[in-house]
């Protein structure tokens, strides 16, 4: 991580880190359980309707994104 990375986690005192994943049933559970105990929080850049997925494409593209870009579809 960079040291800007470190200061600003410390700074808010929260933990930072990067988690990779596989397709492992296991693992997958755990991040759920990460997830609804609040103690993983994604990055969200910006969330775009399924009908604009194409602008999400450009969007990410660009490689601006500061976090993951979601596609939201509605049922």
């Amino acid at each position: 991580m960079s040291r800007k990375i470190i200061r600003l986690a410390n700074k808010h005192n929260v933990a930072y880190s990067f988690l990779f994943v596989r397709p492992d049933g296991t693992q997958l559970a755990r991040i759920g359980e990460l997830l609804e105990a609040e103690r993983l929080r994604p990055v969200i850049d910006k969330v775009f309707a399924f009908k604009q997925a194409k602008e999400a494409l450009e969007y990410l593209a660009q490689c601006r994104a500061k976090g993951k870009v979601v596609v939201k579809i509605n049922k």
